[in-house]
């Protein structure tokens, strides 16, 4: 199966996001993907299958319970297929940051707070005079 034939199933990439939190028991795994995606335990044991024998899980034995943790390799040869994609987001992301920089600087320059922040209030507000 191809890695991407893999990773395309919503159930499978879940799991893997479990699992790059650290080791998880297959237990806990099915517990998740149950509530998340109301399947039965086989389902779940079936995509547990499909990521161990293409690669991109491994499993160990401690008694009765079966550990699973995330194979980096197959994940590192999607990485590198994705490499010759990146320019083009690559570039979108510098430009969008360059601009996010102009406008913060341009709203420094007119005395306007950049964004997120806000301008200090001096003495007392229209409503603490009304008080008085």
């Amino acid at each position: 199966m191809h890695a991407f034939d893999v990773l395309g199933d919503p159930v499978r990439r879940r799991i893997l996001e479990l699992l790059a939190d650290g080791e998880r028991t297959s237990g806990a795994i099915t517990d998740v993907i149950r509530t998340e995606f109301a399947l039965s335990q086989p389902a779940v044991s079936q995509h547990l299958r499909v990521l161990r024998e293409n690669g991109f899980a491994s499993v160990r034995a401690a008694g009765a319970r079966r550990f699973y943790a995330v194979d980096p390799k197959p994940l590192s040869e999607v990485d590198v297929w994705l490499d010759r994609f990146r320019g083009f987001w690559d570039q979108r992301l510098d430009a969008l940051g360059t601009e996010l920089a102009r406008g913060t600087h341009a709203s420094r320059s007119r005395g306007r707070p950049a964004p997120g922040r806000h301008r200090r209030r001096r003495g007392r507000s229209a409503h603490e005079r009304n008080m008085t």
